[in-house]
């Protein structure tokens, strides 16, 4: 009889001998993830940074894992300067079954930005990585992947985007439609010709609504010729796009005559309408606001 309650004892202990210690950490383990989670969101990236290399090396409950790994790449990624650590780190959160779909999107996005100012800082090998994303399944992640490809000076990695920079034309979200015409606008201007523009009406409704400026581009086969291209963009989205030029592209276009900030402020002048003869080309580009 003794001995029987002596095996229950022993048996009963080592049931319960780690039930105890494992809610403490449990809870502890709560605690340092919540202190983490605070500095994150006080942009402590490099305190928040050391705070998860360590939690990670107490191997967290998964539950925890996936979000630190998550977070520890979004540090790496903030601090600067470690691009290379920050994408690869991103990757293994992506490579976990359990990652959280809203992240995930977000850390694709991210890896997106950091392989191009890899590919911006010399290193072209990155530059897969965005084409890649191109095919992704989400089509938030091709978009963004898309629009970014678009600026890439490498004409022939540029025109990869096209195809879905056309398929985002079509969806009904105006702002999302514009950002397609500027990438386009980037890449293939005459890729926009053949595809008709869903917000037009929309557009012109507004126009006599409130009257915004809208800036126009036309190509013409000659001086009063056909237009080959026709493309309307709220003046807000094109001024950003102009004043986006690099120092090193508005030295180059005004050594050959046209200065982009000159041309900003007669642009915004009524009725002033800019004309630019390509005689290579044997065309006219027309821009004009009104």
């Amino acid at each position: 009889m003794r001995k029987r309650a002596l095996i229950l004892v022993l048996v009963l202990a080592a049931l319960f001998s780690g039930a105890f210690p494992a809610a403490a950490q449990s809870e502890a383990e709560e605690k340092a993830f919540r202190e983490i989670k605070l500095l994150i969101f006080d942009e402590s990236w490099a305190d928040a940074l050391s705070r998860l290399e360590a939690f990670l090396a107490e191997k967290p409950a998964d539950s925890r894992l996936a979000p630190a790994l998550y977070y520890r790449a979004k540090c790496l990624e903030e601090i600067g300067g470690r691009e290379e650590e920050a994408l690869q780190a991103y990757k293994e959160y992506l490579g976990r079954g359990d990652r959280n779909r809203s992240l995930s999107q977000d850390a694709e996005a991210s890896i997106i930005d950091l392989a191009m100012k890899l590919y911006q800082n010399g290193d072209r090998s990155y530059l897969p990585e965005v084409e890649e994303r191109l095919a992704h399944p989400e089509k938030e992640v091709r978009y963004f992947a898309a629009v970014r490809l678009s600026s890439v000076k490498e004409k022939k990695a540029a025109a990869k985007s096209i195809p879905v920079l056309k398929a985002m034309l079509a969806e009904p979200d105006e702002e999302l439609s514009n950002r397609a015409k500027l990438g386009l606008l980037r890449v293939d201007p005459e890729a926009l010709a053949a595809v008709p523009d869903r917000h037009a009406d929309r557009s012109s409704s507004r126009r006599s609504e409130r009257k915004p400026k809208i800036f126009h581009i036309q190509i013409l086969e000659a001086l009063g010729g056909k237009a080959v291209l026709s493309l309307n963009l709220p003046f807000a989205l094109a001024d950003l796009a102009l004043s986006g030029i690099s120092m090193s592209d508005r030295a180059l276009l005004k050594e050959r005559g046209y200065d982009i900030d000159r041309i900003i402020r007669d642009l915004q002048t009524d009725g002033t309408i800019l004309e630019i003869r390509d005689e290579k080309e044997g065309k006219v580009i027309k821009i004009w606001i009104d």
